[in-house]
C-alpha cells in the first residue's frame, strides 16, 4: 500500500531574516519575494550552520513501480485528497505492468498523455538545439507549432489527431495559403510527433499519413535567372545608388532634383560603400553563396593564390553543416584582390592617424547585412 507525504527540505537563513525563540524552539521570520511573512523552524545543517526547514508544497507518492521496486515520484498536487487519487492511479498503471496487461513503454507512453502539450514543445525545442540546426529553422518551427496547437485545440498530446490538422490545412487551402506554407507546419507537426515517438511519448505518430501539398503545382515565385543586361545594370546601379540618394533632393519644388551639397568626406564614404554594395552583389551571384555563409567569410577563408583559387566554407556556417570550397571566377578574384588591397591600406592609414598599431590581421570582408538594402 503506497503513501503520500510532503518532503521536508532544510535551506540557508534568507537574507535579513529575523530569529526568536518559541516554547524552546528557535524560529525565523523573513518576507518572500511576494512581501508576505513566513516563519520556519531553524536546525543545524551538516556543516553545523544554522538552516530553516521547510516542507515541499507538492505531496510525494511513496509506492511499489511496475519492477516491485518502490520509488517516490512527485504527484504535482497541494491537496491531500487530489494526491491520494494520483497515487491511485500510478499504483493501478504498476499493478497493469506487473500483471503483464501493458509494458513498461506503454506506461511511460500514458504518463505522457496529459502533460500539457507546451511542456512537450519545450523538450522538442532543446532537442533541435542538440540537432545545432538554424535559429531561424528553430524559431520558425517552433510558431508553426504553436499557432497549431492554438487552432487545432492540440491541448495535450492526447488530443492531436490526424483529422483536426487536415481539417485546418483545407481551411488554409481555401483561404488561398500556398502549398510550400502549408507544407512548413504540416513538416513541423509530422517532425515533432517523430520526436515523441523516439522518446516515448507516443507510441506511433498520428499525423504521418497527412499528404504534403504538391507545390510545383502552386508555384506563387515563378524563378527565372536575370540576362546579362539585367545584372550587369544591378551591379550599376547597386555602386551608384547610395551616392545618388544623398544628392537627391526629398522637399522643395525641385524635389527629385540631384544637386544636393555633400561634403568630399561624404561622398568618398558614399563612393565605397556603393563599390562594396556592388561587389557583394556580384559575390552572391557569381558564387551562389546565400547571405549568411557570405557574411560569415574572413580574409584567411579566401584562398585567392592557388592555383584554382576557392573561399572555404567553415562547416558550422553552411546551411548543409558539412563544410565546402567554393570556386572563384577570375574576374571576381581580381576585384577582390583589389578590394582587399584598398581595405588594408585603409585600415592601415587609419590607424597609422590615430597613433595605435598597425594591424597585421583583416576583420571580417563583410560588415552586417544592413549594407544590403532590402533584406
Amino acid at each position: 500500500m503506497g503513501s503520500i507525504f510532503k518532503k521536508p527540505y532544510t535551506k540557508p537563513l534568507p537574507a535579513g531574516a529575523e530569529t526568536f525563540s518559541r516554547k524552546g524552539q528557535r524560529f525565523a521570520k523573513w518576507k518572500d519575494h511576494k512581501c508576505k511573512t513566513r516563519t520556519a523552524p531553524i536546525v543545524r545543517g551538516k556543516d553545523g550552520s544554522e538552516r530553516i526547514s521547510l516542507e515541499s508544497p507538492f505531496f510525494i507518492a511513496k509506492y511499489r513501480d511496475g519492477n516491485n521496486r518502490v520509488v517516490e515520484e512527485s504527484t504535482g498536487c497541494r491537496h491531500e485528497e487530489t494526491a491520494r487519487r494520483k497515487l491511485a492511479d500510478l499504483e493501478r498503471r504498476a499493478e497493469l505492468i506487473r500483471s503483464g496487461v501493458i509494458s513498461s513503454t506503454e506506461a511511460v507512453i500514458g504518463r505522457h498523455q496529459a502533460t500539457p502539450l507546451t511542456e512537450h514543445f519545450v523538450g522538442f525545442d532543446t532537442h533541435l538545439q542538440a540537432k545545432a540546426v538554424t535559429e531561424n529553422h528553430r524559431k520558425d518551427t517552433g510558431r508553426y507549432l504553436k499557432r497549431l496547437a492554438a487552432d487545432c485545440s492540440f491541448g495535450t498530446l492526447a488530443d492531436l489527431r490526424r483529422e483536426a490538422l487536415e481539417r485546418w490545412l483545407a481551411t488554409r487551402t481555401a483561404e488561398g495559403k500556398s502549398a510550400r506554407s502549408r507544407n512548413a507546419y504540416r513538416d513541423a507537426i509530422v517532425s515533432f510527433c517523430n520526436w515523441c515517438v523516439d522518446t516515448n511519448r507516443l507510441s506511433v505518430n498520428p499525423v504521418a499519413a497527412v499528404p504534403k501539398a504538391n507545390e510545383k503545382a502552386d508555384p506563387r515565385r515563378k524563378r527565372r535567372a536575370m540576362t546579362e543586361d539585367e545584372l550587369i545594370r544591378l551591379l550599376a546601379v547597386a555602386r551608384e545608388r547610395p551616392l545618388l540618394e544623398a544628392l537627391t533632393v526629398r522637399k522643395g519644388p525641385r524635389r527629385g532634383e540631384r544637386y544636393a551639397n555633400v561634403r568630399p568626406e561624404v561622398r568618398e564614404r558614399l563612393e565605397l560603400l556603393g563599390r562594396e554594395r556592388a561587389l557583394i552583389y556580384k559575390t552572391l551571384v557569381l558564387t551562389r553563396l546565400r547571405k549568411n555563409e557570405l557574411a560569415s567569410l574572413t580574409v584567411g577563408q579566401l584562398l585567392l593564390d592557388e592555383a584554382r583559387p576557392y573561399a572555404a566554407l567553415d562547416a558550422a556556417d553552411e546551411k548543409s553543416r558539412e563544410g565546402n570550397g567554393v570556386y572563384l571566377r577570375a574576374d571576381l578574384v581580381s576585384d577582390l584582390r583589389e578590394w582587399l588591397a584598398d581595405k588594408l591600406e585603409r585600415i592601415q592609414s587609419e590607424a597609422k592617424s590615430r597613433g595605435e598599431p598597425i594591424p597585421l590581421r583583416f576583420p571580417p570582408i563583410w560588415p552586417s547585412s544592413k549594407c544590403l538594402p532590402g533584406w
